[in-house]
C-alpha cells in the first residue's frame, strides 16, 4: 500500500511539473514558424497555388517518388476508384501520353509481379505530391545528389 501511495504521489508531482513547464513555455517569447504565441489563434497564411505546368521536375535524391506536375483537385482516389489510373495505367498511356506507372507498382511485398496494380501502391498520394509556389518556411542548404557528385569531380 505504501508503494502504491508513493507511486500516485510521484505521478501527481510529475503531472504538476509538466503543467508548469508547458505554461512557462506558452507564456515566453518562443520563436515559432507561426510568428505568433502558441496560446493565441493567428490568421493562417493564404493557401499556395498548385503548379500546373505538366513539366516533370528533376528528382533531388535517388529513389525519390516522381512529383505530380499537374493539379489533382477533386481526383477520386479511394477504395472504389483511382482517377490517376485513367491516364497512367498501362492500357491508357498511348491515348493520354501520360507517363506509365513504374513496374514496381505491380509487385507484391515479396517481389512477385501481379497482373494489376498492387494494393500497396494503390493510393498514389502516399508517395507522390503536387508542387506549389509556397515559400520556404526555413532556410536550407540542401544540395541534390547530382550537384554533390559534380562537386567531388
Amino acid at each position: 500500500m505504501k508503494r502504491l501511495m508513493s507511486a500516485v504521489l510521484f505521478t501527481a508531482v510529475a503531472i504538476v511539473g509538466i503543467t508548469v513547464s508547458v505554461a512557462a513555455t506558452v507564456d515566453s517569447d518562443l520563436a515559432t514558424l507561426r510568428k505568433a504565441p502558441l496560446n493565441q489563434e493567428s490568421t493562417p497564411p493564404p493557401m499556395s497555388k498548385t503548379l500546373n505546368t505538366d513539366i516533370i521536375p528533376a528528382r533531388s535524391y535517388p529513389m525519390q517518388p516522381p512529383l505530380i506536375p499537374h493539379k489533382i483537385d477533386n481526383y477520386q482516389v479511394d477504395i472504389k476508384a483511382n482517377k490517376c489510373m485513367s491516364c497512367h495505367a498501362r492500357s491508357r498511356v498511348a491515348d493520354t501520353q501520360a507517363t506509365m506507372i513504374s513496374v514496381t507498382h505491380f509487385m507484391d511485398r515479396d517481389g512477385n509481379f501481379l497482373a494489376e496494380l498492387s494494393p500497396r501502391r494503390y493510393f498514389c498520394q502516399q508517395c507522390h505530391v503536387t508542387q506549389s509556389d509556397a515559400k520556404l518556411l526555413v532556410d536550407t542548404d540542401f544540395t541534390d545528389l547530382d550537384s554533390l557528385i559534380g562537386q567531388e569531380q
